[in-house]
């Protein structure tokens, strides 16, 4: 069975072709949604730092919304950041601006709900993502000091509530496939999805918060997140090995993870110049050690009081 990638050039966020582009994508794609569906729209808000480029651009974000409500549905865009809440960096981000004229509910994904992991034990899922009726997954692409690159299926791991997130890192951080494994997971537990890649303009050499501007022109879309970050990992010459996530899909034989199963109706990786783009080539340890992960969690804590809700 092949997997369909939808690749699309744009150069410019300001492009006016932007809206069109972006829907072109969603639709070519299959997003089922319709009259009265529940979508939630996942971009990445990772951080109030960096939230031009750390962030999915909300001129990206607002082209989905509309996309959305052309067709009818009830739309809310939340993420879990791993400091402050998915409205806090939302505005700073520029996003709850770039929605406001529209229907759009701007949202944290919190209240969790116990989703059971392979591995034993079970994580936090926000109950806003697992009951909705689709999830458009909108990722930055970036490079990732942890995971290599983070792309559309690591960006389903802020559906995991708050600070759990970072208490993921502890218990199952010594090990990067049972980490890989539990994101795997939580993608497994959630509703139908598409994913739609912002990679206009990525991050790469660091990340998910300090790398740098990398003018790639590159839109994304796909049903299969799997696939989509398969086609990004191919054409940046990376090895399963390479990509903790990568290697677990391989591992688990998902559809998708083999590049040969990959078709392109539109553009393909080869169209987009990719030279220069740096992957660091040692992964940071993922569980932080303790002064680091108290810190985060006392920094997060003074964003929330700092800036509100």
């Amino acid at each position: 069975m092949s997997h369909s990638v939808f690749l699309s050039r744009l150069d410019r966020y300001d492009d006016p072709g932007l809206s069109a582009a972006v829907a072109a994508l969603l639709d070519r794609a299959g997003c089922p949604a319709g009259p009265g569906s529940r979508v939630l729209v996942k971009p990445n808000l990772v951080a109030p730092r960096n939230t031009a480029l750390s962030c999915t651009s909300p001129a990206v974000v607002r082209a989905i919304c509309l996309f959305l409500l052309d067709r009818g549905a009830q739309v809310t865009v939340a993420d879990s950041p791993a400091f402050g809440t998915g409205r806090i960096v939302a505005r700073l981000a520029g996003l709850t601006e770039a929605l406001a004229d529209l229907p759009v509910a701007v949202a944290s994904l919190d209240t969790p709900r116990a989703v059971s992991l392979s591995g034993g034990g079970s994580i936090g899922v926000s109950r806003l993502a697992l009951e909705a009726d689709h999830i458009i997954n909108a990722p930055r692409l970036k490079c990732h000091d942890q995971m290599g690159l983070t792309l559309a299926v690591k960006n389903f791991f802020g559906c995991v509530c708050g600070f759990r997130k970072s208490l993921a890192h502890q218990t199952l951080g010594k090990d990067y496939s049972h980490f890989a494994g539990m994101i795997l997971d939580v993608l497994a537990a959630l509703p139908p999805s598409t994913s739609l890649l912002d990679g206009v303009v990525a991050m790469h050499k660091a990340g998910p918060v300090g790398g740098e501007p990398f003018a790639l022109g590159l839109l994304g879309a796909a049903a299969n997140p799997v696939a989509l970050d398969t086609a990004l990992y191919t054409r940046l010459g990376l090895a399963p090995d390479r990509i903790p996530l990568w290697r677990e899909a391989r591992k688990r034989g998902l559809p998708g993870s083999d590049a040969g199963t990959i078709d392109y109706p539109l553009h393909t990786p080869d169209d987009f110049a990719m030279e220069g783009f740096v992957v660091n080539p040692a992964l940071a340890p993922l569980a932080f050690e303790t002064g680091r992960f108290l810190r985060g969690r006392w920094r997060s804590l003074l964003v929330t009081l700092g800036r509100g809700r």
